[in-house]
């Protein structure tokens, strides 16, 4: 009987040792250089194509804007919601996220694509309650760079004085 329970808790000390050199299973994908999630995708590694939009035609109206992220390098997680800021010559705003959308994570190998929309409602050229935005600028979840786009959809209502009437939305995986 004691051999048993020696044989046993041999393979329960080896089986913790053998975890413990591997690192435990909980690092999570973080880097030791910051806590960076060394698998998050990355802008320089992705192609990003904003459009073809459903721009909304006079003030008042509600557009959309489908933006596709492509992976064009190594495997990689999209685990959040994209930063979309808009940029006009009077300041910028931060686009928040939808309050309905749920965030999931997504795995995209090289070649697969992730989308989300940012939805609006356009404004008052020069209205005192719009910003005439001339900029998008958008990044990915985790990672601080972001890239600048020509904004051509018209001012954007704001709200309580700076936040757009705005949304975006969370990564959908596209394709099959």
């Amino acid at each position: 009987m004691r051999a048993t329970s020696l044989t046993v808790g041999s393979a329960a000390l080896a089986a913790t040792l053998l975890l413990t050199a591997c690192g435990g299973g909980d690092s999570g994908g973080e880097a030791e250089d910051g806590g960076q999630d060394t698998s998050a995708c990355v802008l320089d590694e992705v192609g990003v194509e904003v459009g073809p939009a459903n721009a909304a035609p006079v003030a008042g109206d509600t557009g959309n804007i489908p933006v596709t992220v492509t992976n064009q390098g190594a495997e990689c997680t999209l685990d959040g919601f994209p930063t979309v800021g808009l940029q006009a010559d009077a300041g910028s705003v931060t686009v928040p996220e939808e309050e309905a959308a749920q965030a999931q994570k997504l795995t995209l190998a090289e070649g697969t694509a992730a989308t989300f929309t940012i939805t609006y409602v356009r404004g008052e050229t020069g209205g005192a309650g719009s910003l005439d935005v001339t900029r998008l600028k958008i990044g990915l979840p985790g990672a601080p760079q972001t890239r600048g786009f020509a904004w051509s959809y018209g001012p954007v209502v704001l709200v309580e004085g700076d936040a757009p009437e705005a949304s975006v939305g969370a990564f959908q995986q596209a394709g099959d």
